[in-house]
């Protein structure tokens, strides 16, 4: 028919491949992928338009569905956003959904890397917390699990390394909460967020109310310039670019940003939200 196949821009509306270098210098196609935002074991709403090449990212674009006006409150930050009203919220109860919040994001995280048993039991932790578990009654069995993982040498293996994110690097993008906190990889974020759960246990029963400028939630703190998630995001496309798109869920998965928290107005605790 005399047409050129490599120029044509789209078939039946889909984009066909480029030609680019990709790292090792060779001229290999370029596909430009978007992912979300509605996948399994992925933020839900979360759009993420990737350049690859083969397997690897070349290049990332962030993009999210909005969340509707007049939306409830976050549902992992309420606690925290509903003391800064001035309502009473016991640090129990934060304790609590803080916990939860950290279950939920490892669970996401170990069914990314296969490990569905461990995500599963984490999976179910979490809703007993949120169904107002003691801690007897979810303590042994948790801590269980929790040690489980942490001493999974194959684990630590294949995801040790995988999107470093040091103190230092962290701070000046405006991260805070445990991915600041962990100064490190995509296993020092898992093993921080077990840590907090560990800790949360211990108080649960704690009946004393949260003070108004506690405004430290999941992810972190709540009465920055921005939402914890939004600077989580802003990060990611340095720490995918160049991974392969294996290891880039895995990175993803690790940092876990709440789409929820992205149209959260700026808060103080003298101030209501």
């Amino acid at each position: 028919m005399g047409h050129d196949m490599h120029a044509m821009g789209e078939v039946a509306g889909l984009p066909m491949a480029e030609r680019a270098d990709d790292r090792d210098e060779l001229r290999l196609d370029r596909l430009h992928v978007p992912f979300g935002p509605a996948l399994a074991d992925w933020p839900a709403g979360l759009i993420l338009r990737l350049t690859l090449q083969g397997d690897v990212v070349q290049g990332v674009e962030v993009d999210h569905l909005s969340v509707p006006p007049g939306h409830r409150l976050p549902f992992w930050d309420e606690p925290w956003l509903r003391a800064a009203r001035g309502e009473e919220v016991t640090r129990g109860s934060a304790a609590r959904r803080r916990c939860a919040a950290h279950l939920d994001s490892v669970g996401r995280l170990l069914a990314v890397v296969g490990r569905g048993d461990a995500a599963a039991r984490c999976r179910r932790s979490r809703d007993e917390l949120l169904s107002g578990a003691s801690h007897e009654a979810i303590g042994g069995d948790l801590r269980g699990t929790l040690r489980r993982v942490g001493r999974s040498r194959s684990l630590r293996w294949s995801i040790a390394g995988l999107g470093a994110l040091p103190e230092g690097r962290a701070r000046a993008a405006g991260v805070s909460g445990p991915a600041l906190a962990a100064d490190g990889d995509a296993y020092e974020r898992l093993l921080m967020w077990m840590n907090e759960v560990e800790r949360g246990l211990e108080e649960l029963d704690d009946v004393r109310l949260l003070a108004r400028d506690d405004l430290t939630g999941p992810r972190g703190r709540l009465d920055g310039p921005r939402p914890p998630s939004r600077a989580l995001l802003d990060v990611l496309p340095e720490l995918l670019t160049g991974a392969e798109f294996a290891c880039a869920r895995i990175v993803l998965a690790s940092l876990d940003p709440d789409i929820e928290e992205l149209d959260l107005a700026p808060v103080s605790g003298a101030a209501r939200v």
